[in-house]
């Protein structure tokens, strides 16, 4: 766990460096996000940074390396509470009152992504959201999937039969990055690597992801890297 821990830091840092796709990725999120958001699994703070425009940030993680270099990375916020806590944990924060939640590469880490998703849903009022992002497609799990500790990669079958079984509705649902997910494969099935290539990650976001943003608006792709969902508490 310690190993994997370090992992997913390294990982992290690396992922940083990729603006263009967060800046992306922010657009498409944040417009299905209330104002008092729960960030689940915050880790290093790649994505919080997008997030502190709103009047309240809770960001969660459980380990204490990923708060560590979050705390180092924004220093003390009004707006933002940081809380060592995992995914299915998150019952104890209805006193922030809670309007959405984000998840964003997280719900692979977790074992019962059911009770993480039936927690979410308990702490949000009737028209909350919880905004997923997951990595998509089974057939491109890889060593790289097994280094991050992800339990799988996911169908939008199985995203429909979480959101049913939590009482929830989907507003939303779709592949996003098709372009990466040609890469994921490459990199599992040919290169087999262990870890994502910051050349790779660099290239990728400064040739490739600018072009796909704006064609991904006009047309969803039909699979890709990863899944976009939001789902609605009726």
């Amino acid at each position: 766990m310690v190993a994997e821990a370090c992992y997913l830091i390294e990982d992290q840092r690396r992922m940083a460096e990729a603006k263009n796709y967060f800046a992306w990725q922010a657009s498409l999120i944040k417009p299905h996000l209330g104002q008092r958001v729960v960030e689940v699994g915050c880790g290093a703070g790649n994505f919080t940074n997008f997030l502190l425009d709103r009047e309240l940030v809770i960001a969660l993680d459980p380990d204490p390396g990923a708060l560590a270099a979050h705390r180092e990375r924004f220093g003390a916020r009004p707006n933002l509470r940081l809380i060592r806590a995992a995914a299915a944990d998150v019952r104890g924060l209805d006193p922030f009152s809670p309007d959405s939640c984000v998840c964003l590469n997280v719900l692979e880490h977790v074992a019962d992504d059911f009770e993480a998703i039936r927690a979410m849903a308990s702490i949000l009022p009737r028209g909350g959201k919880i905004v997923l992002w997951v990595p998509a497609l089974p057939a491109l799990y890889g060593p790289i999937d097994r280094n991050l500790g992800h339990h799988r990669r996911y169908r939008k079958a199985d995203l429909h039969a979480l959101a049913r079984d939590a009482s929830l509705t989907i507003a939303k649902l779709h592949h996003v990055n098709l372009a990466g997910s040609l890469g994921w494969w490459m990199n599992a099935r040919i290169l087999r690597l262990q870890e994502q290539s910051p050349a790779q990650i660099r290239f990728f976001d400064r040739y490739v992801v600018p072009p796909m943003a704006v064609l991904e608006r006009i047309v969803a792709p039909p699979f890709g890297q990863s899944l976009f969902a939001v789902l609605l508490k009726p």
